[in-house]
């Protein structure tokens, strides 16, 4: 397959968000609560079980969140 005709199959099918531009404030807002929540339980609670837990999930949320924030606040990275 050509790349041209890559182009033009991809021309039919529109790319659609997984996450519209009217929610992206909102699950921004949102994912950012739910890491400083888990990075709070996270300082408090220090094991090595606590970081696949908690560690990671929180760092996944604020990441997310902190860039859908942004998007649904008008700035697009």
């Amino acid at each position: 397959m050509s790349l041209y005709e890559v182009w033009q199959a991809a021309g039919s099918s529109p790319f659609q968000p997984a996450v519209g531009k009217d929610s992206q404030l909102t699950i921004g807002l949102f994912l950012l609560f739910i890491g400083l929540i888990l990075t709070g339980l996270f300082g408090l609670n220090r094991s090595p079980l606590s970081v696949p837990l908690l560690g990671i999930p929180a760092s996944l949320a604020f990441g997310f969140g902190a860039v859908y924030a942004i998007c649904g606040f008008g700035v697009y990275v």
